[in-house]
């Protein structure tokens, strides 16, 4: 690719004119943004009827799906809980830090997204470079990402509709389950203008709030006063809950965060646009001028957004009934693309042959229908708010994601780790990458990796000090056991089949095949080699539109008004 002069490649290219298909083995995961159909295990899976997704998302549909993204009921209803959890200096901190750390993670996937853009997730690189044993756990968290948080988003709705009646909350939950599940096994059509019309909703809302926030602080509110960082100077503000309270507020700002690199994945182009824009919505919720002790503002029972009370505050209540309607399009929202997404991902794991293959069966309609049945089972999980209150199951539900979450960004950042090494130790030239973060190099995968581990690691401090939690420990840690087990089985299996296909000999002279060779091999490992990993199959092979664009923004950049250039080229 032709660069300005004097250029460090930091910049982003054209965006990919053509996927070509991934010849590094299967690929476990499909990308969820669009319903594309993933590399097939071997021949008769492809030529098989009854085994194939449908393209049917329009550009329209996945760019306002990609704008949208970071609102959800992590925004909405989350930061009501950080709120009560860790006090309004806790939320600004660790959002923040969680926003710079999901920046630093796309860049690092943009780089190898748009070096390799293979037919798949962020899944497909650890396979590649770090171990597909590794993959394959991680494919399976994902999944599991996906359906807990419907179950997340259904329970969620029961909160918002105790806004207006205590009335057998689970209703809703029921009404919404069968609503989604019927849109997913129509059409993908019906998913993508679905989707379409929620998310717009939901950015219009998003503007209408931050102005709306700024007059309800500047006076227009009950008490008709300025308010300023008032709520910072309470008591107990403006850290509540000492250490363990502002660890707490991590967990729940990864779970907001989620859907800026699910959604994101293979829009490299925009990866700095939208991460800012998604860094913007999430710190407009820190401008709220809600204090932390606000009654029901987070507790087992109920979890009142803050969103709703400053349209409460800013004196109509219909105002504040038109705000919680609009956050029950968004749980709807983040529902219908979670159980979107889970459908394929688990439908692909069946293709790669890592899960039944009853899974990768489809309908006509091209949808996997036993994929969306098994995924949306799952939300049964939403029903056990009668039992243990609707507060406090959505929030060890929010724990469970956003700790599932975390995982994917250290999983991007030791996939990143490997790959720049590899491309390093090959002694292959920087200048050769598609789209290269200069300012990350070296420090950006190791930063990621130890930062998020960090956070995985102090976040559950709450659950053990002063007193131990069991459930709450447990939501904050269970995936941690579960992933590392998954990991050592699955390359346990792999490497068992892999010896005996290596002691299976045949006998020279005969058609017999001995397979009574010794087993040299103690323990197998499938974590790859940086010096021998393929750094060529799968690389974009740009076309003539991508050199046109090349040539007309370095004549802009070294022109007359080529500063201005570059800012908009970093921003757009």
């Amino acid at each position: 690719m032709e660069k300005p002069p004097g250029s460090s490649n930091d910049y982003e290219p054209s965006i990919a004119k053509a996927s070509p298909r991934s010849n590094y083995g299967t690929v476990a995961v499909v990308d969820p943004g669009q319903d594309a159909e993933p590399p097939q295990a071997d021949d008769e899976q492809e030529s098989a009827p009854n085994s194939k997704l449908h393209r049917g998302l329009s550009a329209r549909q996945v760019q306002m799906i990609a704008i949208a993204g970071t609102i959800g009921t992590g925004l909405f209803l989350g930061t009501g809980r950080s709120l009560a959890k860790g006090g309004p200096a806790s939320i600004l901190i660790c959002y923040c830090l969680v926003g710079f750390v999901v920046y630093i993670t796309l860049l690092l996937l943009g780089e190898m997204a748009t070096q390799y853009p293979v037919a798949g997730s962020f899944n497909a690189y650890a396979t590649r470079f770090f171990s597909p044993s590794y993959g394959f756990a991680l494919s399976w968290n994902y999944w599991f990402n996906d359906a807990v948080s419907v179950a997340s988003d259904l329970t969620a709705a029961q909160i918002l509709l105790e806004y207006w009646t205590p009335w057998h909350p689970w209703v809703i939950s029921l009404v919404f389950w069968v609503f989604l599940v019927s849109v997913n096994a129509i059409h993908v059509r019906a998913y993508g203008e679905l989707e379409y019309w929620l998310s717009s909703l939901k950015v219009v809302t998003i503007i209408i709030f931050i102005i709306l926030g700024i007059i309800v602080n500047a006076g227009v509110n009950p008490e008709h006063r300025y308010i300023g960082g008032s709520n910072w100077r309470i008591p107990g503000a403006p850290f509540v809950g000492g250490f363990g309270g502002f660890a707490s507020v991590f967990v729940t700002a990864s779970f907001a965060y989620w859907q800026s690199v699910e959604r994101k994945v293979w829009v490299s182009p925009l990866v700095r646009r939208e991460t800012l824009r998604g860094i913007c919505q999430e710190s407009s919720s820190l401008s709220f001028g809600v204090p932390w002790d606000y009654p029901n503002l987070s507790n087992k029972t109920t979890t009142t957004s803050p969103f709703t009370i400053i349209f409460q505050d800013a004196g109509s209540k219909i105002a504040a009934s038109f705000m919680n309607s609009v956050i029950m399009t968004s749980v709807l929202s983040a529902g219908n693309h979670a159980l979107f997404a889970g459908t394929r991902v688990l439908y692909g794991l069946s293709v790669a042959r890592q899960a039944p293959k009853v899974f990768s069966h489809t309908t006509k309609q091209g949808i996997p229908i036993y994929s969306l049945l098994l995924t949306s089972s799952v939300s049964i999980l939403c029903f056990g708010s009668s039992f243990i209150g609707s507060g406090q199951l959505w929030g060890w539900l929010q724990n469970i994601v956003g700790v599932s979450n975390q995982i994917a960004w250290v999983s991007i950042g030791l996939a990143s780790w490997r790959f720049r090494t590899a491309w390093v130790k090959q002694g292959r030239s920087l200048d050769e990458l598609k789209f290269r973060a200069g300012w990350t190099w070296p420090w950006g995968p190791p930063f990621v990796v130890v930062t998020v581990t960090f956070m995985i690691i102090v976040q559950g401090w709450s659950s053990v000090i002063p007193t131990f939690s069991a459930v709450d420990f447990v939501s904050f840690y269970i995936e941690i056991p579960v992933m590392i087990v998954m990991f050592i089985a699955w390359m346990v299996v792999t490497g068992a089949r892999s010896r005996r296909t290596k002691n299976v000999q045949q006998v020279p002279g005969t058609d017999h095949v001995d397979s009574n060779t010794p087993r040299r091999r103690v323990w197998y490992s499938d974590f790859v080699d940086a010096g021998t990993v393929d750094l060529y199959r799968d690389e974009y092979i740009e076309v003539e539109d991508d050199k046109v664009d090349d040539e007309q923004r370095t004549s802009r950049i070294i022109g007359k008004a080529g500063y201005l250039w570059k800012v908009y080229y970093w921003i757009a």
